[in-house]
């Protein structure tokens, strides 16, 4: 059965850091691609990032760059999204979610089929 549990979501002050971490059962990470996404209230679901399964190759969205990085540890089957330098924007509900795919997306013609609970990050002083 395929599985992702988030975690390490949180309150910060804009500066700070938080590690977001994503445990992944049922699969490895060597065929199924990861994605992260967020939801803030009364917006539409936005992909952060993601890293495919074939080669590692990774995207981020505009508004991350520089200042979010994706990583995977196959070993632990998780695949983190360290979130430096955060802003009040990046308030959100923080999901991950999996595809069975050599290749990752953060389109909205991307479709991943698993997704876990979220984790709520909140970016307030």
């Amino acid at each position: 059965q395929v599985q992702l549990v988030e975690s390490g979501g949180g309150l910060a002050q804009p500066g700070d850091s938080l590690r977001l971490s994503c445990v992944v059962s049922g699969f490895t990470l060597d065929v199924y691609s990861i994605g992260w996404f967020r939801q803030a209230p009364g917006k539409e679901r936005e992909g952060v990032s993601c890293v495919s399964s074939s080669d590692g190759i990774i995207y981020y969205a505009d508004s991350v760059k520089g200042r979010f990085t994706i990583s995977r540890d196959h070993a632990k089957n998780t695949v983190y999204l360290q979130t430096n330098s955060l802003k009040p924007e990046d308030t959100a509900v923080y999901y991950c979610a999996a595809e069975y795919a050599a290749y990752c997306g953060l389109g909205s013609d991307y479709e991943y089929h698993y997704w876990g609970q979220g984790t709520q990050v909140t970016v307030s002083s």
